[in-house]
């Protein structure tokens, strides 16, 4: 078992103070870690470097000898302690939805920034004890088991278990089938909490009914609410972290509440349970290069407003507007890059959240979610809606996430393919694999439901047509439901 202490220090702002115990130590020597990055963002992020005032002791004390061995890995002589405690420092002084902030109105962890693990025993029990005053709530994934104590199954729950706790919460629940949903809110936030529960009921449900189950028996959406204008979201196993801004009571950040709180539900399967076998197990000591996040992150976005709009929560118009801004993102500035879309997924790990050089790579996120439209209405129109991107999505839930196995870039194409009753050559040669505009085979597929993108020269301005024909929309409305 891994024990964690967590406190807010009475006199450096912003610090945390973490005494981690480790306890039936049988070696001469163990290494702990600190994790070098978080689930949901690929790229490097040297948690250690908020790490100051690292000591080493036995249960009564005495201090103990240890070296640091690279930037973020610490060795240990535990001289025959079969216990031992390191006590040090965390800087929290960060408002995003991956990152830890603590002052006396808010503690604010991901858990994964500021809690080392001891190597070769990430797959046991961690407790976690938090010092907090009186008045606090907790809004939490983890289940709480004390006063102010809660306990993960090993590690890699605890790194994907985010955490507020303050006087401040606002806090309601609705029920999809089994499984009990949260809704917490922090910051200076009046909900129209009808509202917020009818649509969240609505797209939620929409996207169980899609699935065909919900991976987790309760799920928490916790949210930070900005002075100043923010959109971030990640995801994680039965939760997901929220920071949207300005604190204005208007339409703009309820829009953005539902857009990111759909997007990130559906990662609830696709990345969390559905994950690439690359990252299965996650590796929290390096890059784990995988070659499929347009289908985790690309896919997602895709769905993530297309459930709005087919719960009833968007109308035709809202999503088409939305469509119209992945087109604009990605034509305006990527339409001749030269990676594509399984080459940036790689490359996320090196520039993939930073602007980088011109037309050098593609976003998984936009791009990926024109290349999964481009699936869908192929798929769509060649077996009149009875066939679509969501038999994809559900076998890939069937036969890896459901067993929690890991899927290759291959599955992905088998699967597609089944689905398909054909051959994707082209798909995966222009759309996934190749770095050719997408516009022609984007238009292609609009087409069919009524629907065209029209570009000046080099992408200046961007419109989506709606063709006014009945036919068309028709088969829109077997599209968005």
């Amino acid at each position: 078992m891994m024990h964690y202490h967590i406190s807010a220090s009475g006199v450096d702002k912003n610090y945390l103070q973490i005494i981690y115990t480790i306890g039936n130590i049988t070696e001469e020597t163990i290494e702990v870690q600190c994790p070098a990055w978080r689930p949901g963002r690929y790229e490097i992020q040297n948690f250690a470097k908020n790490i100051k005032d690292f000591k080493v002791t036995t249960l009564a004390e005495k201090p103990l000898q240890h070296r640091k061995i690279t930037k973020d890995r610490w060795l240990i002589d535990t001289e025959n302690n079969s216990g031992i405690q390191i006590a040090y420092s965390y800087y929290a002084d960060l408002k995003n939805a991956g990152s830890s902030y603590v002052d006396e109105q808010l503690m604010y962890l991901n858990f994964v920034n500021c809690c080392l693990y001891t190597e070769g025993r990430l797959h046991e029990e961690c407790i976690i004890d938090l010092e907090l005053p009186e008045n606090f709530t907790i809004a939490c994934g983890l289940p709480q088991t004390g006063n102010n104590r809660l306990s993960a199954t090993d590690y890699y729950q605890l790194a994907d278990s985010p955490l507020m706790a303050s006087p401040r919460l606002q806090h309601r629940e609705y029920h999809i089938g089994e499984t009990l949903f949260h809704i917490w809110i922090e910051g200076n936030m009046v909900p129209d909490w009808e509202r917020i529960i009818q649509d969240f009921s609505l797209f939620s449900a929409t996207q169980v009914k899609t699935m065909g189950e919900f991976p987790e028996k309760d799920y928490h959406f916790l949210c930070m609410v900005l002075p100043t204008p923010y959109y971030h979201g990640v995801e994680h196993r039965n939760s997901t972290m929220l920071v949207l801004g300005p604190d204005t009571q208007d339409e703009e950040i309820y829009h953005d509440l539902l857009g990111v709180s759909s997007h990130e539900l559906f990662h609830a399967w696709n990345i969390i349970r559905i994950r690439p076998v690359e990252m299965l197990p996650y590796d929290f000591t390096k890059e784990n290069y995988f070659p499929t996040c347009f289908v985790a992150e690309g896919c997602t976005t895709y769905y993530g407003d297309l459930f709005l709009r087919r719960s009833g929560v968007m109308d035709d118009a809202g999503y088409f507007k939305e469509l119209e801004v992945y087109m604009i993102r990605h034509f305006g500035s990527s339409a001749y890059a030269s990676l594509s879309l399984t080459e940036s997924s790689f490359d996320l790990w090196l520039d993939g959240y930073e602007k980088g050089a011109p037309q050098r790579k593609v976003s998984v996120y936009q791009k990926g979610a024109l290349a999964a439209l481009i699936l869908d209405l192929f798929i769509r129109r060649k077996y009149d809606h009875t066939r679509s991107l969501d038999d994809v999505m559900r076998l890939l839930w069937q036969r890896f996430g459901q067993p929690f196995i890991g899927y290759s870039l291959d599955d992905y194409k088998h699967i597609a393919e089944e689905v398909a009753g054909e051959k994707l050559d082209w798909y995966w040669d222009e759309c996934i694999e190749g770095n050719a505009p997408l516009d022609n085979r984007l238009n292609e597929a609009l087409v069919f439901v009524g629907l065209s993108m029209e570009a000046t020269a080099n992408y200046e301005t961007i419109r989506l047509i709606v063709k006014d024909d009945e036919n068309k929309a028709a088969e829109r409305k077997k599209w968005l439901g």
